[in-house]
């Protein structure tokens, strides 16, 4: 089983769309990938706008909450990609390497129109990605 952790600054929008459409894709294809989201500086909530956006396609994030990155999330993943939030180093753990970085847009405030695009972003990545991770 592969792990992909996506990485945010709160893990509260674009990190939580990418690990519900990682978990719901891999699982639907039976891929062995598994995604994972966490944050250096965890929010309260998930972006409650990027839940809706979501369940509008019919994937939902109920359950889903904000978590610290710790060093035991970061040491178990296969691939780490930030979201485009500017994630600092130095709050990270000192063994995360970042595969990459997909420089999306923060949803955060943003009308439910751009947080569509946000989302349909996100699921083109993750769609290349299982692509990628299962070699095809």
């Amino acid at each position: 089983m592969k792990t992909v952790l996506f990485v945010c600054v709160h893990n509260a929008g674009r990190s939580q769309m990418a690990e519900a459409f990682v978990n719901h894709l891999a699982a639907e294809r039976g891929l062995p990938v598994r995604g994972e989201s966490a944050g250096t500086v965890a929010g309260e909530r998930v972006n409650p706008v990027a839940e809706a956006v979501m369940e509008e396609i019919g994937i939902s994030m109920a359950g889903q909450r904000p978590k610290p990155l710790t060093r035991e999330i970061a040491d178990r993943a296969d691939r780490i990609i930030t979201m485009g939030c500017g994630v600092d180093a130095s709050a990270c753990p000192a063994r995360i390497t970042v595969t990459e970085d997909w420089g999306l847009d923060d949803p955060k405030g943003q009308p439910i129109e751009k947080v569509r695009e946000i989302r349909d972003q996100i699921r083109a990545r993750v769609e290349a990605l299982l692509r990628d991770l299962n070699g095809k």
